[in-house]
């Protein structure tokens, strides 16, 4: 099974542009260095996290920033405006019409997986950029 590590790098993005706000280079390069991915990686997610109205570029500058304080930014925010799959869970479309469980698998599955995304969303809506970056810092002076 595949996962995408697009809403995971999408918040790394996000903290990394808080967290070195200062730096001279917040180039699509360094950025990639840090997520370990390659900058058309970043440089795709950065033109999503921009058309979501959660950061500011220029063309042939390297200093994106955050377009809102990043308190303002909630989890549930980056994962809407990334290109994907808006579902968090997925069930199995193959099944076999024929058995009992096969052919009435999907839709309780479907059922049950909208009620548990219905609580995820939420619970995304309540954490913030911020938190994350909070949670960073916090991590970094336990290990200082």
């Amino acid at each position: 099974m595949k996962f995408s590590y697009k809403l995971s790098d999408a918040i790394h993005i996000l903290a990394y542009l808080e967290i070195n706000q200062n730096d001279a280079d917040l180039s699509s390069r360094m950025i990639a260095s840090s997520i370990e991915a390659n900058p058309s990686v970043v440089r795709n997610l950065m033109r999503d996290l921009k058309a979501g109205g959660m950061i500011n570029t220029r063309q042939g500058s390297a200093r994106p920033s955050l377009a809102k304080d990043p308190a303002k930014i909630s989890l549930l925010e980056v994962y809407q405006a990334l290109d994907m799959n808006q579902n968090l869970l997925h069930v199995d479309p193959k099944t076999n019409p024929n058995c009992l469980v096969g052919a009435n698998i999907q839709a309780t599955l479907d059922e049950a997986y909208r009620r548990v995304e219905e609580v995820a969303f939420q619970e995304m809506a309540q954490v913030t950029i911020q938190d994350i970056v909070d949670g960073i810092v916090k991590r970094s002076n336990n290990v200082k």
